[in-house]
């Protein structure tokens, strides 16, 4: 067996009780090397596998496309690994409910002003609700997926850490994972490096071993946000003035608040000022865009709302991330969070970039405690 060398697969899904051959494993398989790999090594592992498949979005659309899930040619790669292993596999229509919750929602917050991040509200709902949901009615012992995290057994239970490879961590994705979720969620790729996980996909014979990895937003084929918020909602883009954040001086005209995000420096295309300009704010009931120098960005706090929390809040110094890609910095929270209450963080040095809409995710060390969206941002003091 090809992974008997480097790997004991059934110590990955971290299963107790029966025998491996008595057990059930789900795996969500989204048609790329990552899942399908998870799909190879819950085989390998003895348990039954049954990998499920959501389609989220037209298959037509999605036809051809690459670094797309979900949806098209990603099906029938995730039937054809399927196949290659000898496990069942379903495909099941959600295109009407990830519309609803993660599309047009994405549409609702670019209109409002804000910076989404529809990957967080597909984990928190199509992904792992109705998946986890699935698994259950299917008697499986856990549901296991292709992210970049660790499951950690703590003293209060499963904790769930940052992936061992920091290039591949997908933890800030996740903050909005339950207890009780994480309880019956297995990762067994965040110990791995990503070159680890194609030389297993090569070694098994999957034809999606050397696949592209697929982009952050699925249905922004070519990253075009504005694209897919004119077609969702035709009648929400309306263009408006730029204005100087500071004096107030209207600078120019704009063609739609959806082309900008707070921090965003290229595009603003407005000449002969002594700094360069960048947006600071956006004021989508006036349909005005804020403009000014880097400084204006400088944010001392942030306020969270909807926060969910993992595991006990600990005493040790935390950390925060407010963007996908950025470090961590050091931050004091004020309030608690979990229930989907609100809180705030306060950061020790000013933090730049910081947008509405976006998430704040909270870290113990490597550990995630939890986290919220930013609802709005304050200066420092």
């Amino acid at each position: 067996m090809p992974l008997s060398s480097t790997l004991d697969p059934a110590l990955l899904f971290q299963l107790d009780g029966p025998a491996p051959a008595a057990r059930r494993i789900v795996v969500a398989m989204s048609g790329g090397v990552d899942s399908s790999v998870v799909a190879a090594l819950a085989a390998r592992s003895g348990a039954e596998t049954i990998g499920i498949t959501l389609q989220l979005y037209d298959h037509g659309v999605a036809t051809g496309r690459k670094g797309a899930c979900c949806a098209g040619d990603d099906i029938r790669d995730a039937r054809a690994v399927a196949d290659r292993l000898g496990i069942a596999h379903y495909v099941l229509d959600h295109e009407s409910a990830f519309r609803e919750e993660v599309v047009e929602r994405f549409a609702d917050e670019y209109l409002a002003g804000r910076t989404p991040i529809p990957c967080i509200r597909c984990n928190m709902g199509p992904k792992f609700t109705d998946l986890l949901r699935m698994a259950r009615e299917l008697g499986a012992d856990c549901l296991a997926t292709g992210h970049y995290v660790q499951r950690i057994a703590g003293v209060g239970g499963p904790e769930l850490h940052r992936a061992l490879d920091p290039a591949r961590d997908q933890s800030y994705f996740l903050y909005g994972t339950t207890e009780e979720q994480l309880a019956f969620l297995r990762f067994p790729l965040g110990g791995l490096p990503k070159a680890g996980v194609r030389t297993i996909a090569e070694a098994e014979g999957l034809r999606v071993a050397a696949k592209p990895d697929s982009q952050d937003i699925c249905f922004v084929p070519d990253g075009d946000y504005a694209k897919v918020v004119r077609s969702v909602r035709p009648d929400g883009v309306a263009p408006g003035e730029i204005v100087h954040a500071e004096t107030g001086a209207v600078l120019g005209e704009h063609r739609g608040i959806i082309h900008y995000t707070v921090g965003q420096r290229r595009g603003i295309e407005i000449g002969g000022q002594p700094e360069p300009l960048y947006v600071t704010g956006i004021d989508a009931a006036e349909r005005r865009v804020l403009v000014g120098p880097r400084r204006l960005l400088a944010v001392g706090s942030a306020r969270i709302v909807e926060t969910n929390r993992i595991g006990p809040l600990p005493v040790a110094p935390l950390t925060a991330k407010v963007r996908s890609l950025a470090r961590p910095v050091p931050v004091v929270l004020q309030g608690t969070l979990g229930g989907g209450s609100e809180a705030t963080i306060r950061f020790l040095e000013p933090e730049y970039g910081v947008a509405p809409g976006q998430a704040a995710v909270i870290y113990a060390g490597e550990r995630v405690v939890g986290g919220g969206w930013i609802e709005e941002t304050h200066p420092p003091k």
